[in-house]
C-alpha cells in the first residue's frame, strides 16, 4: 500500500478545502494510506474526512518575540524530519500560501508536488517581482511536479518560470458531483420570490468584489427590477457588504445568508450562479454550476472563456457596468445551458492523470 501525504492550511469552507476534501475521500478508496497535515486542525470539512486518513496538525510558531519564534519552529522542523524525511511514496503541498505545506511535502518524499490553484498573474497584478519571491519563498524548483488547475494558471506561471516546464502539469479539480446532486435535494426555509441570483464564496473584497454585485443591483432596483440576490459566505468584508447594503436600501433585494456548509440547495433554487472576482484558480462555483444544470454569469477569470462562455453562461468584464447588463439581460429573456456537462468522464481523466504523478 503506497503512503501519501497532504499538506495545507485547514478544513474551513472554501474552494480549496473543497476539493482537496474530494480528492482525499475518493484516493483512500484506492488503497492508498493517507496523512494529512493540517497548520490549524479546524473546519467544518474534517467531520467529513474519510476515517481511515490520518491527520496530524504542524503549527509554526507565531510569537511576536523573533529569536524565541525562530528557535522553537527550528525545533518543529528538526523533530518533522527525524520522524517523516522520505517516508512516503508521494507528497503534495496542496494550499499553495502555505510555507508549511511547502516545507512538509518537501521533506516528506522526493516524489513531490507542489498545487497551484491561482492565476498569480492576476493575484500580483502582473509584477513578475512579486511572483517570483513568492514562488521563490516556496522553494518551487524543489518539487519534483508542479500542478496547476486551469490553462490561465499555467500559461501565466510558465511565462514566469519557462525553464520549470519539464515539472508543470495541467489538472482540473475532482467535483463529487454525486453528493453534490444529493445533497441538493435537502430542504431549506427560504422563499424564492423573483428572479434569482447566487454567489457562494469568502466574504473578501481583494479578491471577490461583491461590491460590484451591489453596485449592480442598485442600478437594477432603481429601473424597477424585481429580482433576489442571495449572498451564501462570510469573511472579513461581510460588515462592509452589510452596511452598503443598508446604505443603498437594498435590504429586500439582497440577503446575506451566512456561510452554508451544505450550499447545493441554493443552486438548486437559484436561477443563477453569479462571481464577480478579479481573480481565481478555477472556480469551483463552475463545477457545482455544471453538475447542478445552473446557467452561469461570471467575470472574465480562469477558463471562464473556454468553459463557460456560449455553453453554459455569460463571461463579463470585470466591472460593474458589464455585470449589470449582464444580469438585466439574464431577468429579461432567461439563459438556455448548451451543453450537458459529463462529471463522470471529467472525473475519470482526472484521477488518470493523477495517479501518473502518485506512481
Amino acid at each position: 500500500m503506497k503512503k501519501l501525504l497532504f499538506s495545507a492550511y485547514d478544513m474551513n469552507v472554501g474552494g480549496i478545502e473543497t476539493s482537496l476534501l474530494t480528492l482525499l475521500n475518493t484516493l483512500i478508496d484506492k488503497d492508498y494510506d493517507i496523512t494529512l497535515v493540517l497548520e490549524k486542525k479546524q473546519g467544518v470539512f474534517l467531520s467529513e474526512l474519510d476515517s481511515r486518513i490520518h491527520i496530524i496538525e504542524y503549527k509554526p510558531c507565531a510569537i511576536s518575540i523573533s529569536i524565541v519564534r525562530k528557535f522553537i519552529n527550528l525545533l518543529k522542523r528538526i523533530g518533522f524530519i527525524t520522524k517523516y524525511k522520505n517516508k512516503f511514496d508521494f507528497s503534495a503541498s496542496y494550499a499553495t500560501y502555505s510555507k508549511m505545506a511547502s516545507f512538509t511535502a518537501r521533506t516528506a518524499s522526493t516524489n513531490n508536488a507542489l498545487w497551484v490553484h491561482s492565476d498569480y498573474m492576476e493575484v500580483y497584478h502582473k509584477d513578475i517581482e512579486k511572483i517570483q519571491n513568492f514562488f521563490d519563498n516556496l522553494k518551487c524548483e524543489e518539487f519534483k511536479k508542479i500542478i496547476l488547475v486551469s490553462k490561465a494558471s499555467y500559461n501565466s506561471f510558465y511565462r514566469v518560470y519557462p525553464e520549470l516546464e519539464d515539472k508543470l502539469v495541467l489538472v482540473g479539480n475532482l467535483i463529487n458531483y454525486q453528493k453534490i446532486q444529493a445533497l441538493a435535494d435537502k430542504n431549506v426555509e427560504i422563499r424564492k420570490e423573483n428572479y434569482t441570483f447566487l454567489t457562494v464564496g469568502r466574504h473578501d473584497e481583494t479578491e471577490k468584489k461583491l461590491t460590484r454585485v451591489i453596485e449592480a443591483s442598485e442600478k437594477l432596483k432603481n429601473e424597477g427590477f424585481a429580482f433576489t440576490v442571495w449572498f451564501v459566505g462570510e469573511g472579513k468584508d461581510t460588515e462592509l457588504y452589510k452596511n452598503l447594503i443598508k446604505e443603498k436600501g437594498l435590504q429586500d433585494y439582497i440577503k446575506l445568508l451566512g456561510t452554508q456548509k451544505n450550499p447545493y440547495p441554493y443552486f438548486k433554487k437559484a436561477d443563477v450562479v453569479l462571481l464577480t472576482s478579479d481573480y481565481e484558480g478555477y472556480p469551483v462555483v463552475f463545477q457545482e454550476a455544471f453538475v447542478l444544470e445552473k446557467p452561469i454569469i461570471t467575470t472574465d477569470v480562469s477558463d471562464a472563456k473556454i468553459d463557460v462562455e456560449n455553453k453554459y453562461g455569460s463571461v463579463t468584464s470585470k466591472d460593474t457596468k458589464s455585470i449589470y447588463e449582464a444580469m438585466k439581460q439574464f431577468i429579461k429573456e432567461g439563459y438556455t445551458i448548451k451543453e450537458k456537462f459529463n462529471a463522470e468522464e471529467y472525473n475519470k481523466n482526472i484521477i488518470k492523470e493523477i495517479e501518473k504523478i502518485i506512481d
